[in-house]
């Protein structure tokens, strides 16, 4: 009986090891494709926290990105009380990014998001690393929608706030300098300021939210993912996040980096105006009722167009309680009677500019400013 048992088991063996032998060679294998975990149910969003969408994997405060969350940034950058930042986009898989036309930002699809947190280095009095704020800008059907979240003591969640705060905090600079401000998170009403465009329909404005950082002249430089530097565009094209129809804009076309030195004084202060000053002194824009257009591809415009969109030698409007000096936007060789200098470099809310996004002064920015104003010569 025993042998008739061993002789099944044999027979059993045989035939399992022929099945297996015999299956279609070319049958393919399953192949483990990796899934992204971040969330953006657009019936749900804004959801009421942070970790809700899952954009960051691990300790949320790291600001390690989720499979499928891509970090970018502008070569040139909006001040905002010298906070440091760290920029995500997010985009649906299957779904791409548009190029629409030079000096526009790219067109992303319904669904995706922007993710840019505002954070401080050295905070005192532990020389720590505080992150106040997170704003999200989702892309629906009906348009871009904000969700803001303000990040709690502990550094482990954020939750959401349009209501918009003030906070105190404080920090050394890099020259070991300790500096301070009541930074101030904006309110929903305050964003709409910035991130609009308007339009006439039938004699009735109508307005839109927009991003307004992710333009192809500011993403157009070499940024580091990890093991591998690449230019920032291509990189978005080989992650499958923008269409491949388009060639990247030309050195002339692209923005510099306003801190550096070695670029040329006029680029510098065109970038700077185009990242801090552009997105409401423009066509169809929350300023545009004023001359200055400071889109980049509009400062530098030949036949004098370039100069006068910056406000060179171009008359000041009538502005009650201002200084009688400051007779126009830009006095060639005279910051003392430019109005465009008076007002970056107040504190003044009811003369600074930018309106929103500083309750500090940009030392740097008005020095940049200044050397430019310096270096032009008289109106004709």
């Amino acid at each position: 009986m025993k042998h008739k048992y061993l002789i099944l088991l044999f027979a059993l063996s045989v035939i399992s090891i022929y099945y297996s032998c015999s299956k279609d060679s070319t049958e393919e294998e399953s192949v483990y494709v990796p899934v992204s975990p971040v969330k953006v149910d657009l019936s749900q969003v804004p959801y009421p926290k942070l970790s809700d969408y899952k954009f960051f994997e691990g300790d949320m405060k790291n600001q390690n990105p989720s499979l499928g969350v891509l970090p970018f940034e502008p070569r040139s950058t909006l001040f905002t009380d010298y906070a440091k930042k760290r920029r995500f986009v997010w985009i649906p898989k299957g779904l791409k990014a548009t190029y629409t036309e030079e000096g526009k930002v790219l067109e992303l699809p319904v669904g995706s998001a922007l993710i840019k947190n505002f954070y401080y280095t050295n905070v005192q009095p532990n020389n720590t690393t505080r992150i106040i704020e997170t704003r999200v800008m989702i892309r629906k059907s009906s348009g871009w929608i904000f969700a803001n979240y303000v990040w709690n003591d502990a550094q482990t969640e954020a939750l959401f706030d349009l209501q918009g705060s003030v906070t105190l905090i404080q920090w050394k600079d890099n020259n070991n300098v300790v500096k301070s401000t009541d930074y101030r998170i904006p309110e929903e009403s305050q964003c709409i300021v910035c991130h609009k465009s308007k339009t006439t329909v039938n004699n009735v404005e109508v307005t839109k939210n927009i991003p307004i950082g992710i333009k192809p002249q500011n993403l157009n430089f070499n940024y580091t993912y990890g093991n591998e530097t690449i230019n920032q565009i291509q990189k978005w094209i080989d992650a499958g996040y923008l269409e491949n129809n388009f060639s990247l804009p030309t050195e002339a076309n692209s923005v510099v980096d306003y801190n550096d030195q070695t670029k040329p004084l006029e680029k510098r202060v065109r970038s700077y105006f185009d990242s801090n000053c552009a997105h409401c002194h423009d066509d169809e824009r929350h300023c545009d009722y004023r001359p200055m257009k400071f889109a980049y591809k509009k400062t530098g415009l030949s036949n004098g167009l370039g100069m006068t969109n910056l406000g060179v030698c171009i008359d000041t409007q009538d502005m009650q309680g201002f200084p009688s000096a400051l007779s126009k936007i830009i006095t060639p060789g005279n910051t003392e009677r430019s109005m465009l200098y008076f007002r970056v470099s107040t504190n003044d809310e009811t003369y600074r500019m930018p309106l929103h996004g500083r309750t500090m002064v940009h030392e740097e920015g008005v020095s940049l400013i200044e050397q430019w104003i310096n270096s032009l010569q008289g109106c004709p």
